[in-house]
């Protein structure tokens, strides 16, 4: 071990405790009481997330940590160890999964209650918690890697939770494909790592990075020459697309809404899908050293960022909307490390973890209570039932719409801010314009949402409306806890912890973020005069979102009917989503299906049922097996005689040979 200051057993209870609530939940919940089985799991994560805020503490006054604990594989030189790499990175992430995933569990109680696969759930949910938290807790792309398909493995198991549902089964299937094509190019940078670097530690690999650019040691790739770091990092990055729901790789992000809501809000708030959000900034070492790769984050997260949210506009099923919010969001957080401000980008992270959680578990009690009717057109007038979830929800929509004092402003704003300042060409000038129409868009879509559900006209269905009620304490607990941070998350990180400190090596991060001088935008926007939030574009940008919402929303308005009618096509391209999936369907999906079917008709059926099976090669292989197996009499005499017999033949035909 090299640095104790952090107690190494504290450290492996962190993820050991939600993995053994799972074990158990898992092996032994259908012969426990429910109760039993959900109080483990809860107290489980809970403790979990003590103990990280009690390292948390600790990183803040100075603690590290970064050890290794066994060996994994050993094979000659290749070595892959199981380490822990703490630092106020990790810290932060691991402070933000385990108190977002504690409140997702007290809420999923109540909401799962009576559910056939209870336990299970409890199970799956413990589980994807504990790869989460090896994914930001290792010291090696290893261990990273071990989280990343964990929590991908998870997902699978959670969004297909409703088995008997064919559109469940559909979306699992679909996010498991579109992440393993991710994965692949994931496992691809890793593997280059450990080529040119000869190791996957963090520290060895991070400490070589510079001498290695120096070298200027190039490949080629597809005919392409290109920097051996550059293919690093833009492969590694094919991973975090992925993972992460960037364009073209998100199309399984808003179907992942198959699922139950708890599950919904622990991927999209401060799980699976952040995993790319801070892989990007854990090796902000490598990235910083790649132009094109710096690049190609800002131009795919700016894309994503405005194209989702042109999405979100016309959505109506309450999860969805929130859905395609979350890829929307993620682009900014890859804007954000693009333009080399990975502490804005981590900083938006950890805000929009509780409002997005909050938003997701609000719609759940919403979904909850008008007996899972999740279209925002049959709602209305719900805060006169439910107004704790209607307070809670409009603290979140404010978050997300960038609105101060609420997170979502301080670190959007800085998002923007940076992307303004940092001066990479079109590329840079592009993403500035596209995450600050964003957040017009964004306030737009989130108070659409938050008008039809809880305003306008009461179109809730008449079978439905005497059983309306707000959610036990149970479910609205934990929405409690997540509005405290939706509002003081973004206080507390710009004025609590310096997180938007330029100078990285003096701020909060430290040395587990690297930014090159020339390349800090924060930097420059320090030297600049501050202004109030009253001359920020972003501030009026919201504020008009929010009232052309009020404006066509608030109240029983024909204004978006007629503007629907006004513009078909583009009202149904929104509607379907730009089209992805039909793309995908008509252009990879099709041929695979045309191909695999000919290869059932033209290969199972004409040749091998008709060919081999009607001439009875397969009774001969059969018949010939059963003789030889009339050789294996059991008889240890038998053996050695065929032993015997066989030395006498090899020595015979040496001696014939010589």
């Amino acid at each position: 071990m090299q640095d104790m200051t952090l107690s190494s057993t504290e450290l492996l209870l962190i993820p050991a405790l939600p993995l053994i609530a799972a074990l158990i939940a898992g092996l032994f919940g259908w012969k426990l009481k429910e109760s039993l089985t959900h109080w483990i799991c809860c107290v489980g994560v809970a403790v979990s997330a003590l103990l990280s805020i009690d390292v948390f503490m600790q990183v803040l006054d100075g603690a590290r940590f970064y050890g290794n604990f066994w060996s994994w594989v050993i094979s000659d030189h290749f070595v892959v160890p199981v380490g822990m790499m703490i630092d106020p990175l990790t810290a932060i992430m691991m402070l933000t999964v385990t108190i977002v995933s504690a409140c997702v569990h007290v809420y999923t109680i109540g909401y799962m209650h009576g559910d056939p696969g209870y336990t299970r759930f409890f199970s799956y949910i413990s589980g994807f918690t504990f790869s989460m938290l090896v994914l930001v807790m290792g010291n090696n792309f290893f261990t990273l890697f071990f989280g990343w398909e964990a929590v991908g493995l998870v997902s699978y198991l959670l969004i297909g939770f409703w088995y008997r549902r064919e559109s469940a089964n559909v979306a699992a299937m679909k996010a498991f494909i579109v992440n393993r094509v991710g994965d692949f190019g994931f496992a691809i940078g890793i593997l280059a790592v450990w080529y040119y670097f000869g190791t996957v530690d963090y520290h060895e690999v991070f400490a070589a990075v510079k001498p290695f650019v120096e070298q200027g040691i190039s490949l080629h790739f597809l005919g392409w020459q290109m920097d051996a770091i550059t293919f690093i990092c833009l492969a590694l990055f094919v991973g975090a697309m992925g993972k992460s729901g960037q364009v073209p790789l998100h199309v399984w992000l808003p179907d992942s809404m198959e699922g139950p809501t708890p599950i919904s809000a622990l991927i999209h708030a401060a799980t699976m899908v952040t995993a790319g959000v801070f892989m990007v900034a854990r090796l902000s070492p490598m990235f910083e050293f790649s132009e094109t790769a710096l690049a190609a984050v800002i131009l795919v997260g700016a894309i994503t960022a405005w194209m989702c949210a042109t999405i979100g506009l016309v959505q109506n099923d309450i999860k969805r909307v929130i859905a395609y919010s979350t890829c929307s969001q993620l682009g900014y957080m890859f804007v954000a490390c693009g333009v080399s401000a990975y502490s804005a980008g981590i900083f938006h992270l950890m805000t929009h973890a509780y409002f997005k959680a909050l938003l997701f578990l609000a719609a759940g009690s919403v979904i909850h209570a008008v007996l899972a009717d999740q279209d925002i057109r049959r709602m209305g007038q719900l805060r006169k039932y439910m107004p704790i979830t209607y307070v809670t929800m409009l603290i979140a929509a404010l978050a997300l719409s960038g609105v101060p004092p609420f997170a979502g402003f301080w670190s959007k704003d800085l998002i923007i801010e940076a992307a303004m300042v940092r001066d990479m060409g079109w590329v840079s000038e592009l993403a500035y314009w596209a995450v600050l129409s964003g957040v017009f868009m964004t306030a737009f879509y989130t108070f659409r949402m938050f008008f039809l559900t809880f305003h306008n006209s009461d179109r809730v269905p008449a079978a439905t409306k005497p059983k309306l009620h707000e959610s036990p304490k149970v479910i609205t607990i934990p929405l409690i806890i997540l509005a405290v941070g939706a509002f003081g998350s973004g206080l507390w990180g710009v004025y609590g912890l310096d997180i938007a400190n330029a100078e990285v090596v003096q701020g909060f991060f430290g040395s587990s973020i690297f930014v090159l001088d020339a390349h800090n935008p924060l930097l420059k926007l320090e030297l600049e005069e501050h202004h109030s939030f009253l001359l920020s574009a972003p501030f009026w940008f919201a504020v008009g979102g929010i009232a052309l919402a009020y404006a066509m929303y608030f109240r029983e308005s024909a204004m978006p009917a007629k503007l629907a009618a006004m513009a078909p096509p583009l009202y149904r391209f929104l509607l379907n989503k730009w089209y992805w999936d039909e793309m995908y369907d008509r252009f990879l999906v099709r041929p695979a299906r045309c191909v695999g079917t000919m290869l059932w008709q033209g290969v199972d059926l004409a040749t091998i049922d008709k060919g081999v099976i009607h001439r009875g090669l397969i009774d001969q292989v059969a018949n010939g097996a059963a003789r030889l197996r009339r050789m294996q009499s059991g008889m240890v005499f038998h053996y050695a005689f065929a032993m015997v017999i066989g030395v006498f033949g090899l020595l015979t035909w040496l001696i014939l040979k010589a």
